[in-house]
């Protein structure tokens, strides 16, 4: 395992991210973390937060553990606040809070409260993915990736439909607008400036969240794709059958086809509902600095997988809660597939598993 030590190199990415989120001398910054957190990153955020001469404070909240249910991971909402006001007053009184919680507060039920802000004045919000400092450090936010960002989020916005193939087999049809209602997208880079919005580190991805009803069709896992909710590379196919938003069939053998159906049939037996089986965001890679084969090297405690759901060219479908379509679980599987074709409105996007321009 790499050591967890502080290092002169980390702290200077931090206040890179920092500096990138706009952080003045004299803005008052809110450190959030909770007791499991990697205590590293907090501290990072906090040294790297004075040589910018922000005021910063940190709360520490206690990490939820609950009793009777499948274990939650790569969720995305963070449950550590449980919706004490006077966190949420706080945080919402920042100029910049940085989220070190395990899972982030991207789905979390308290978010809107925070972006409101307070007295006219809303915060902005990064996540520091919970990975090893070293892979912070080597995906450092730049000007290309987020140019590439915006650029096709702007192309998702304004695409109706998006077609996803393979030569596996994958062939899924995903309405961005039409009768059910319109997806909402958006992009990640790693910083953002603007008050009242949100931004995880690493970055580099463009999102859909579809309106209820909205994809059909056929997604094939192949081997090398990953499982990012187990940190596992594929390693024999999974066909998954899409019927207005719902995985009806999970067909394959070995090991991680069974995984797949066991983890998503506990969450629905425990919720008394399918939305585990269900789309919860679609998207795809534009970071040329991220890597796939990175998770090969680190141990699961020390890799949360951001970097695989950003890198350049991959198809990334995930299933669970998709509050557009009012759909709310921590079953969750986050599925960054290679060499998949993906086409807005007769436009090649991902020509086989490459970005194209």
């Amino acid at each position: 395992m790499l050591q967890q030590r502080t290092e002169p190199a980390w702290i200077d990415a931090f206040e890179a991210v920092l500096r990138r989120c706009a952080l003045q001398s004299g803005d008052t910054v809110a450190i959030l973390c909770e007791s499991q957190s990697r205590p590293v990153l907090p501290e990072l955020a906090r040294l790297a937060a004075a040589r910018l001469g922000a005021r910063s404070f940190t709360l520490v909240l206690p990490s939820v553990f609950e009793s009777k249910q499948p274990v939650a991971r790569s969720t995305g909402a963070s449950n550590a606040i449980q919706n004490i006001a006077p966190v949420i007053a706080a945080l919402a009184g920042s100029t910049l809070v940085v989220d070190c919680t395990v899972e982030g507060l991207m789905h979390a039920s308290e978010l809107p409260a925070i972006l409101q802000g307070v007295g006219g004045q809303q915060p902005r919000i990064v996540y520091v993915s919970n990975e090893h400092p070293e892979a912070l450090v080597r995906l450092l936010p730049d000007e290309a990736t987020e140019a590439r960002v915006k650029d096709h989020v702007k192309r998702l916005r304004a695409a109706r439909t998006m077609h996803v193939t393979s030569a596996a087999g994958t062939d899924l049809s995903i309405a961005l607008q039409g009768a059910h209602g319109k997806a909402v997208v958006g992009g990640n880079w790693g910083s953002t400036t603007r008050p009242g919005t949100l931004t995880h580190w690493p970055g580099g991805l463009a999102l859909a969240f579809p309106a209820a009803g909205s994809v059909n069709g056929c997604l094939v896992l192949a081997e090398g794709d990953v499982n990012l909710t187990f940190k596992r590379y594929i390693e024999r196919p999974i066909t998954l059958t899409i019927e207005n938003d719902y995985v009806t069939k999970i067909e394959g053998a070995g090991v991680d086809a069974e995984l797949m159906r066991s983890y998503i049939a506990a969450w629905s037996s425990k919720e008394g509902d399918r939305d585990a089986y269900a789309v919860s965001h679609v998207g795809y890679g534009l970071n040329p600095a991220a890597r796939w084969d990175s998770m090969a090297l680190y141990d699961k405690r020390d890799f949360n997988g951001t970097e695989l759901r950003a890198f350049a060219g991959n198809f990334l479908y995930s299933t669970g809660a998709n509050e557009v379509a009012g759909r709310y679980t921590q079953g969750h599987f986050d599925l960054p597939l290679r060499h998949c074709t993906v086409v807005l409105d007769g436009a090649i996007v991902i020509d086989q598993g490459q970005v194209v321009a």
